[in-house]
């Protein structure tokens, strides 16, 4: 068998849960793939990034996830344009001359993952969070000609405070998107603090968190007959646009 040869992995912290590491390493039990391998690399913090870097020259690409999605942005040499539009990196790829090149695949999985879902009515979206993922889907949103509104626990501009959604907000917004981590395994017990009783059949809630596959944010919003959506098809659509880019 050849060696392991061209390494890729993913960056973050307390990732053991992995949906890329368990995606990947499915993709690369193929034949063609035997010289591939994925890694979960778990930071602290990224004081040492560009130390682990250099002590690791077969990478060839790397997924970034929380909560560096943002804080990667200083130890990169360029961002992609969408990249540098976003504020985000969840894609690094290696140059031909050891370069490290941020890009943001997280856009494009959102925006193909709930696409098929949208009908004439969903004009405005509440998005819950302000962290790395909420800004790679208020990208996605504006190239899909929806307007937004963040929803935060503290007002900043251009923002909704939790303590302030009201019934008319909801008839304004019939689109909510959870992009905190509120909800994921093992913490099941939790979702954002929505009031959830204004939700109706003419809205789709869409949850970036993919385990558990239907969190307490979602089970609420089903039991108002919101249209309910999980992340777990937006990651395989960015985990290959990943692929794609470290092939360019």
């Amino acid at each position: 068998m050849l060696p392991k040869s061209n390494k890729f992995g993913l960056v973050g912290r307390g990732i053991s849960y992995s949906f890329s590491r368990i995606y990947f390493t499915e993709k690369f039990s193929k034949p063609e793939f035997e010289n591939y391998s994925y890694e979960n690399f778990d930071f602290e913090n990224l004081d040492n990034f560009k130390e682990f870097i250099n002590q690791n020259p077969e990478l060839k690409g790397l997924n970034v996830t929380i909560p560096y999605k943002e804080k990667i942005l200083n130890q990169l040499d360029d961002l992609s344009e969408i990249a540098a539009e976003i504020g985000a990196v969840n894609v690094i790829k290696f140059s031909k001359n050891g370069a490290l090149i941020g890009y943001n695949s997280d856009w494009f999985g959102f925006t193909k993952s709930i696409e098929p879902n949208l009908k004439s009515h969903h004009k405005k979206a509440l998005i819950l969070g302000t962290g790395g993922g909420s800004k790679a889907v208020a990208f996605a949103l504006k190239k899909l000609g929806i307007s937004y509104c963040f929803v935060s626990r503290s007002n900043f501009s251009d923002s909704k405070s939790y303590s302030e959604l009201n019934k008319n907000d909801f008839e304004e917004f019939q689109i909510v998107i959870n992009c905190t981590p509120l909800g994921t395994s093992p913490n099941i017990e939790v979702c954002p603090p929505i009031p959830y009783q204004f939700l109706t059949s003419s809205h789709l809630v869409f949850d970036l968190i993919y385990n558990p596959s239907e969190t307490l944010f979602l089970q609420k919003a089903k039991e108002k007959g919101a249209v309910i959506q999980n992340g777990a098809e937006m990651l395989v659509f960015q985990a290959e646009k990943a692929w794609e880019i470290w092939n360019l």
